[in-house]
């Protein structure tokens, strides 16, 4: 088997990319996806023993929100 053709097209490729493109925004689209972003998410990982404990994210969240609620308020 022979990848000439594809060294060929990879070369075709490079010397197809221009250094500047310009972008026509009035034939963009709203984002789909962009109301999924407005809620804050953090990945945190636990320790094993913690992750025993603690079997979903609710879990964590309710204990965390215990504790927030025990410290003082400034």
């Amino acid at each position: 088997m022979k990848n000439t053709q594809n060294s060929q097209s990879n070369q075709n490729f490079e010397e197809d990319l221009l250094p500047e493109y310009n972008f026509d925004y009035s034939k963009a689209h709203p984002n789909r996806f962009a109301d999924q972003l407005n809620e804050t998410t953090i990945t945190v990982t636990l320790e094993s023993d913690v992750a025993k404990v603690f079997q979903t994210s609710e879990d964590v969240n309710k204990a965390l929100r215990a504790i927030l609620s025990a410290i003082p308020q400034q």
